[in-house]
């Protein structure tokens, strides 16, 4: 099995809503803000090559769906599909991947599933050829959102996800169409069935660890649905992994791929090894 981080569309994000109540004058220290106080912060996916030859997607990042006055309220930097253009680096185009599988349906982590923004142009889906990969939990969640979460969704998505026909929604540890290939484990704490897929000696993090600084245990986000439940989740997911050596990969860490687990002697959680990338290698 062969890995591959690819990049996509990245952002610019409030600096206090990514560290919830962590001081300023700390988390400026790990992500320096702009004149705007915002963070900068990747939309990171993974493509796994798996031994049958199959091409999985581990989410989609942002994209480039949004029109221009909404990119510019969150913060998007680029107008074209960032993903598309790290797949065509590494020769695979949308028709290759055979499933794409989605830890939650947030905008910045499913996006990238519509094609880039036209004027007068309705929502598109790519990946063609692809089945699409939801949590059980969490798609019940995108149909019927909280007033709390609601603009997280991406209205458009879930009629065409639906109508494609081609949309799986996953239960338990396993499925079928992966065999021992990907596992799944749930979180939460910042969604209702977040899910987390650990495939080929590494784990995507999706948003319970967004990124190197909040492995540290108390850093929490303020888009965060259950900060206290939160923490209780990630002690148990980072105790296992380091227990086990599975690597961690960050989608929305700048500068950071893949780390591997550490907890020193006082039991604070760290990372070690950061590598900026994948490029086709296997860690297992």
């Amino acid at each position: 099995m062969k890995l591959y981080s690819l990049q996509g569309n990245s952002q610019r994000l409030d600096g206090g809503s990514m560290f919830g109540n962590v001081p300023r004058a700390v988390w400026s220290r790990w992500l320096a803000p702009d004149a705007e106080h915002r963070v900068p912060l990747a939309c990171r996916a993974l493509l796994a090559a798996l031994d049958d030859g199959r091409k999985v997607l581990f989410e989609t990042g942002i994209g480039a769906f949004f029109d221009p006055a909404m990119r510019e309220r969150y913060g998007v930097m680029e107008a074209n599909h960032v993903l598309l253009e790290s797949l065509a680096a590494i020769a695979v185009t949308p028709d290759d991947i055979d499933a794409v599988v989605l830890s939650h349906l947030h905008f910045d982590h499913a996006g990238g599933l519509l094609a880039a923004w036209q004027p007068d142009t309705p929502a598109r889906l790519l990946f063609d050829r692809a089945r699409y990969f939801v949590g059980r939990e969490h798609y019940l969640r995108a149909k019927s959102p909280h007033a709390r979460d609601r603009a997280s969704f991406i209205p458009e998505l879930l009629p065409l996800l639906e109508a494609s026909g081609r949309l799986e929604l996953v239960e338990g540890a396993a499925h079928p169409y992966f065999g021992s290939a990907v596992s799944f484990s749930y979180s939460q704490g910042h969604t209702p069935g977040l899910m987390l897929s650990e495939v080929g000696g590494v784990v995507f993090c999706a948003d319970l660890i967004p990124g190197r600084p909040w492995v540290h245990l108390p850093v929490t986000m303020g888009y965060d649905r259950h900060p206290e439940l939160l923490i209780d989740e990630k002690r148990a997911f980072l105790e296992d992994k380091l227990t086990r050596g599975v690597r961690l990969f960050f989608t929305h860490d700048p500068d950071c791929a893949v780390a591997q687990v550490t907890r020193d002697s006082v039991g604070k959680y760290a990372t070690r090894d950061p590598l900026p990338s994948l490029q086709g290698e296997t860690l297992q």
